[in-house]
């Protein structure tokens, strides 16, 4: 259910900057309003949380259960953050940084550090996800920990783990990361496009995939063993392989019509996939930036015409991912693989981050089970 402004003020008993600052730091969900696209529509569900607060104090198992849903920033990091709509790597602007910067340069400013991958060909033929998982997998069977070993060596170990993870996907090339998976796909034609998506996405605050490389180092686990954690919940539908949603989206739309397959699909109640993000009301900035710079193919522009006039939703990156691969004939794989490829810049700088502040993360459950049977007594 969608609130309007006045609805949503009217609930929480607030001012419309407050409205606003909630929106902007992701606590409330906002859409446009398809009636007007001047307007935004407000999630009810998130706007009755807030309220909820504001009426009375939560318990503190409350304030964690809804942490880890959107909420408030659990993890003090100097890394990347999202102000306003627009996301800042160590604060510089990351579309600014996509213009003209590589995955490298990022590297370097990410790990705090000089760039210590070496440009080197991968030793076997790119085998995609699987030969991923199998080279990380080798690693943290094998790789030291993280904990008790010096800034200088961890970096160039992250150098080295990210050209595993390159000869994966890659193979057989060599030169910068961008130039390798084109010349690996044979689309030179698209290089320049596929370095603005790697720069866009290597971080984006504690993400689903990068909590859990966090995580993972905090035990002590090697780099290799995060970046690994880090692939396994990237791979998930509802993260870094969302393009393939849209595919599927699109398939239907050959056989049906555009407007038919979205109308489709929200009939049946589902959310329409690689539309809305939360920490970007106006439209998610990444992909705004990567769509700027090629041409739509018709049928991905018309789609995208009828799900903004049916639900007010943008375009996020998974649809621009998917957009690529439809512009320049790249494998049906290539999102997950440019995901992987770059996120794991981010994974890695926050395993370095991680390594530094040396705590664990041990975070308790709110338990709902059976009642607890006190032992007899004695």
């Amino acid at each position: 259910m969608w609130l309007t402004a006045n609805e949503a003020l009217a609930r929480l008993g607030s001012k419309p900057q407050t409205l606003y600052a909630n929106v902007s730091r992701g606590r409330i969900a906002a859409r446009p309003d398809p009636a007007d696209s001047r307007r935004s529509l407000y999630s009810a569900e998130d706007v009755e949380r807030l309220a909820a607060r504001a009426r009375g104090r939560r318990s503190a198992e409350t304030v964690a259960e809804e942490t880890v849903r959107w909420g408030d920033p659990v993890l003090t990091s100097a890394l990347s953050t999202i102000v306003s709509g627009r996301l800042y790597y160590r604060g510089r602007d990351a579309v600014e940084l996509s213009r003209t910067g590589r995955l490298e340069n990022v590297a370097t400013l990410l790990w705090g550090g000089d760039w210590h991958g070496e440009a080197v060909a991968g030793t076997a033929p790119a085998g995609g996800l699987a030969t991923a998982f199998a080279g990380l997998a080798a690693r943290a069977a094998t790789d030291l920990p993280s904990h008790g070993r010096g800034a200088d060596v961890l970096r160039i170990e992250a150098g080295s783990i990210l050209m595993t993870l390159a000869g994966a996907f890659c193979g057989n090339q060599t030169g910068a990361l961008h130039a390798r998976l084109a010349a690996h796909w044979q689309r030179p034609e698209a290089k320049d496009l596929l370095r603005r998506a790697l720069v866009l996405l290597a971080d984006h605050e504690l993400n689903a995939s990068t909590f859990t490389a966090r995580v993972t180092v905090s035990t002590g686990a090697s780099l290799a063993a995060g970046a690994l954690a880090g692939l396994a919940a990237l791979s998930g539908p509802l993260h870094g392989d969302a393009s393939t949603a849209v595919f599927a989206l699109m398939q239907e739309a050959g056989r049906e019509g555009s407007e038919k397959a979205v109308r489709n699909w929200l009939a049946l109640g589902r959310r329409i996939p690689a539309f809305g993000h939360r920490l970007y009301p106006d439209g998610d900035i990444r992909a705004t930036e990567l769509l700027s710079h090629f041409e739509l193919p018709a049928d991905y522009a018309e789609l995208a015409g009828h799900v903004h006039e049916l639900t007010g939703e943008r375009p996020n990156i998974d649809f621009a991912l998917a957009a690529l691969v439809a512009r320049h004939d790249l494998p049906r794989s290539a999102p997950l693989a440019i995901f992987a490829l770059a996120r794991s810049v981010g994974w890695l700088a926050h395993a370095l981050e991680q390594v530094a502040a040396d705590h664990i993360i041990r975070p308790r459950a709110r338990y709902v089970g059976p009642p607890v049977s006190a032992p007899a007594a004695r």
